[in-house]
């Protein structure tokens, strides 16, 4: 994984450590489209900046050290809206717990879409990140306490009674 551990930086899956063709088919199932920003260029739509992706209307932006979880958390905010909402969208996508409940969720069961990456490496990656439930760790939240966010994201459709992501959108 990228950077090296001498760096101070969290020890994270990073694009540069996937295959890219994997991100743009993904989000072309969701009616989304990737842009690969250079390296050492500022994100566009980056809420939190620095390397974390960013959003603007249906797209995602990252750049080759961004966390893996950060792009999915992002293309999360715009999958759980309304179609007609997300080319509205710059930067900030939500301002609603159940919304953000439901994107984190999303993020860790869509990384089971992404060869090398699936929802246990994310879930470790989420925790060194600094992501923090009450339970402790991210999938102690995932498995214990997220049925929530669970069935909102059943009853928009977005996932099936089983948990697995719905792509038809």
């Amino acid at each position: 994984m990228s950077p090296p551990q001498d760096s101070g930086e969290p020890q994270v899956t990073r694009l540069a450590d996937i295959d890219l063709s994997s991100v743009h088919t993904l989000l072309a199932r969701f009616g989304l489209s990737f842009s690969a920003v250079e390296a050492g260029t500022a994100i566009p739509g980056s809420f939190w900046g620095d390397d974390e992706a960013g959003i603007i209307g249906t797209t995602v932006y990252a750049r080759p050290d961004t966390p893996v979880h950060s792009l999915l958390h992002e293309a999360g905010h715009l999958i759980v809206l309304p179609p007609e909402r997300r080319a509205a969208i710059h930067t900030d996508a939500t301002d609603s717990v159940d919304e953000e409940d439901a994107t984190c969720y999303l993020q860790i069961v869509l990384s089971d879409q992404l060869p090398g990456v699936g929802r246990l490496q994310l879930m470790r990656d989420m925790d060194a990140w600094g992501y923090t439930y009450r339970l402790g760790s991210t999938q102690a939240w995932f498995e214990q306490d997220a049925e929530n966010a669970r069935a909102w994201l059943i009853a928009r459709g977005l996932l099936d009674a089983q948990g697995a992501p719905v792509f038809e959108h």
